[in-house]
């Protein structure tokens, strides 16, 4: 029996940018527009881009792959390669085992069906038999929570309602391979939730998974690897960390530094913690540098972190040296940080830089670090205030 998976090899995608056309009315209407603009001689290579650029990797079973990037990056090119939406233009593309796809979840609805008709459609057309679409139709309606309105027509239904009901079915049809582009963020937050653990269920059972997603921390907890995109090409390959922490890296993100001005170095930075990092938990950190000749001005803080919010680049914290009252002398240092990470549950960018307080600009930017922080002390809000509660005798 062929074990199920994901083989993508040396696989590249090209298109053309403009007009394409494939029909005489097409031609005479070009030519008609072409006469009264005059637009420039455009190269026949300038129209030419590639949106994937010798792209490879596997996916075995019980392995999930994230892939990430900016808008632009190729993700969806590389899933509608993989589904079979495109044909590469040169590339080995094979895909073993029953293919359940969460790419634009409701779009397969027909909007005269009712619900419980698009629900033996969907299932159809992944190939699953009827007996087993209707074994699976009660978990199907229960879990989009749309029971009330299974039996009318999902053009009345609100797009809440046909993104539970699309990921409901394409989640319960027990596919050998599932395809997720952008669904983890389908919903309500409750919805988002249940969501996400169904999708954890299907990778613990051990079929391969490939999923594109902007929420890094979802993938840093769903997947077991993770490919960067950039412009088509693979940048970096490996765990979910590397690769997040490389898309986030500061040069990647605009977080530049004033060339030739600083007066220290950031060489390297670490995390000392052992075990899980959990909120209201300690995180230890070192930070490796150099100050030059003649040290550094009263106004530059030679080591200072910085802690941001992977989800959305906010900064929730940042600490330096010099307001811990630290010398750093000229030459090589290490500096030691602990900080409680009293912030929700989630992925969060660890940045070290030198940094100029007179200008409120960094000098030099060092390495930068991912950390996943999980579940700790119970609470609500977007600060852990480390609040205690007890009981006292009343006073009568």
């Amino acid at each position: 029996m062929t074990v199920p998976g994901v083989r993508c090899i040396g696989v590249s995608k090209k298109f053309r940018r403009g007009e394409h056309h494939d029909s005489l009315r097409s031609v005479i209407a070009s030519f008609a527009r072409a006469l009264r603009s005059r637009p420039r001689a455009v190269e026949k290579n300038d129209r030419e881009f590639w949106a994937l650029r010798d792209v490879t990797f596997e996916v075995e079973p019980g392995q999930a792959v994230g892939i990430i990037g900016a808008n632009g990056a190729g993700k969806s090119t590389l899933l509608k390669v993989l589904t079979r939406v495109l044909r590469p233009t040169t590339g080995i593309i094979d895909v073993r085992g029953r293919q359940g796809a969460l790419i634009e979840i409701a779009a397969g609805f027909h909007p005269d069906l009712t619900g419980r008709e698009n629900v033996a459609l969907q299932g159809s057309i992944m190939g699953m038999p009827a007996v087993e679409i209707a074994r699976k139709f009660d978990q199907i309606v229960e879990f989009a929570g749309v029971s009330e309105f299974i039996d009318t027509p999902v053009k009345r239904y609100s797009s809440g309602m046909n993104a539970r009901l699309g990921f409901a079915i394409a989640a319960h049809l027990d596919p050998d391979v599932l395809i997720i582009d952008e669904v983890l963020s389908v919903g309500d937050l409750a919805f988002q939730q249940k969501a996400f653990g169904r999708i954890q269920d299907l990778v613990k059972s051990g079929i391969p998974v490939v999923v594109v997603s902007h929420q890094l921390d979802r993938v840093s907890q769903l997947c077991t690897h993770a490919i960067l995109l950039d412009h088509g090409s693979v940048i970096c390959q490996g765990t979910p960390a590397e690769c997040i922490a490389e898309y986030l890296n500061p040069r990647r993100q605009g977080f530049t530094a004033v060339a030739g001005e600083s007066p220290a170095a950031i060489d390297r930075v670490t995390v000392e913690s052992e075990g899980e990092v959990v909120s209201g938990g300690p995180l230890r950190v070192r930070i490796e540098g150099t100050v030059g000749p003649g040290g550094v001005p009263s106004h530059v803080d030679p080591a200072v972190v910085l802690v941001m919010n992977a989800a959305n680049g906010a900064l929730v914290s940042a600490i330096g040296s010099s307001g811990s009252n630290l010398t750093i002398a000229e030459g090589a240092f290490a500096v030691d940080v602990e900080l409680q990470m009293n912030v929700p549950r989630g992925l969060y960018v660890i940045q070290a830089a030198v940094w100029n307080r007179r200008t409120e600009q960094a000098l030099g930017a060092g390495p930068s670090l991912v950390v996943q922080v999980g579940e700790g002390i119970l609470f609500a809000g977007s600060v852990q205030l480390n609040g205690r509660m007890s009981l006292s005798p009343l006073v009568t």
